[in-house]
């Protein structure tokens, strides 16, 4: 017999919100065998210029709570979650084109950049935030082969338009350090302690 998750134990009583339309954020919570329910909200995704690194996805993911606010009950607790890809003080943002993807991809070839992820967990009394730092770097790429990942992944829905999940993961990744789950979108790792403290 296998003993029950600890932490769906723990929820209990409680309402797991997933408010992301990220299939790899779902596809991680479902790994982890969590019971909870997508319902994602749009919002604008902008945020002061000033802000830098972890300062950025904490702010995000923030925002991305705000709509759930002032409609959560008492038992539903809302994640939600920013990843941002930073490089010598810039942020790479979500490709919105080709040009956008290849020119991002060739400035990350041959170096090492940031991955951070920051997670939000929102009750109608209680808002935590999260984040998690991986350093990836990728090899040094041909044109070529930055032009064959864009063409058949087509990674304009993932910041810094790479996906460590797909293709130039396999054959790109020279050195990681730090959680991987973080480079996918959600360090999963954190938000299993954090949930656990939630409701412990």
């Amino acid at each position: 017999m296998i003993e029950p998750n600890p932490l769906n134990e723990k929820l209990k009583g409680y309402k797991l919100i997933l408010g992301s339309a990220s299939p790899r954020r779902k596809m991680f919570l479902e790994e982890m065998g969590l019971d909870f329910e997508v319902m994602p909200k749009s919002i604008e995704e902008v945020y002061p210029e000033e802000l830098q690194g972890e300062k950025i996805s904490r702010f995000l993911a923030e925002l991305k709570a705000t709509p759930f606010k002032g409609e959560l009950k008492k038992n539903e607790i809302v994640l939600t979650s920013d990843t941002v890809v930073w490089y010598k003080g810039m942020s790479l943002a979500k490709a919105s084109n080709k040009k956008e993807a290849f020119d991002m991809l060739r400035t990350l070839s041959g170096d090492w950049h940031e991955v951070i992820t920051s997670v939000c967990l929102t009750t109608p009394t209680i808002q935590k935030t999260v984040s998690a730092t991986t350093w990836v770097k990728l090899m040094d790429f041909t044109d070529e082969e930055i032009e064959h990942y864009i063409d058949m992944c087509k990674p304009f829905d993932k910041a810094g338009a790479y996906g460590i999940q797909e293709w130039i993961g396999m054959v790109g990744i020279s050195k990681i350090k730090g959680p991987y789950t973080n480079v996918v979108g959600l360090p999963t790792h954190l938000v299993y302690k954090t949930l656990m403290d939630m409701v412990s």
